[in-house]
């Protein structure tokens, strides 16, 4: 995980995260003894969508689908965090991913249009468009014929403008949940690579 910086390393904005899951009484694999263990919660990164699990502090007061800042950690909740792959989350918690996902990608819609109006070819056969489920030759080209006519401004005005892009929102969320389960993807354009 890294800060946005201006130049020289001052002032980073803080880093959010939604909460997936938690658990008051730490992890069920913890074989301490209760009074030795933290609360601990699960949750993903706004910007990067890295995976966190953050260990809590006695005087935390945190549950599902709470954003909390994680970068710098919020000291009155946080007692460390550590970066975690997708099967280290709970059920719970990747029941709640599409959800936290597509909250975050409702709250910064423009970040995800832009993605349409900016997405490149990769290699000559192959376009950063192909990448999303469902799109397949015909569709980004389509895409890209529209886009020239000047830029979508939201995810409505894409389906209304691209004809056979019914969900342009639900494509994103559906991209991102692949990039979070699969490690082997080739390309992520989403998902902070490892």
């Amino acid at each position: 995980m890294s800060t946005t910086e201006d130049g020289n390393g001052d002032d980073a904005s803080p880093i959010h995260a939604v909460v997936l899951d938690y658990l008051p009484h730490g992890r069920s694999d913890d074989n301490r003894p209760q009074y030795q263990k933290n609360a601990v919660a699960y949750a993903l990164v706004e910007d990067s969508f890295d995976l966190l699990e953050l260990t809590l502090t006695d005087e935390a007061d945190i549950n599902i689908v709470d954003r909390v800042a994680v970068e710098p950690a919020d000291d009155d909740q946080i007692d460390s965090l550590r970066e975690i792959e997708y099967d280290e989350l709970t059920s719970s918690a990747v029941s709640e991913l599409e959800y936290a996902i597509e909250a975050i990608v409702d709250a910064d819609e423009q970040r995800f249009v832009g993605f349409y109006n900016d997405a490149q070819p990769i290699t000559l056969r192959l376009h950063q468009l192909n990448l999303l489920p469902g799109i397949g030759k015909k569709l980004r080209n389509k895409i890209i014929d529209e886009r020239k006519r000047g830029p979508f401004e939201s995810f409505e005005e894409l389906s209304e403008r691209v004809g056979g892009l019914h969900r342009p929102k639900e494509v994103i969320i559906e991209r991102i949940e692949e990039e979070l389960r699969d490690d082997d993807l080739k390309y992520k354009i989403f998902v902070r690579p490892e």
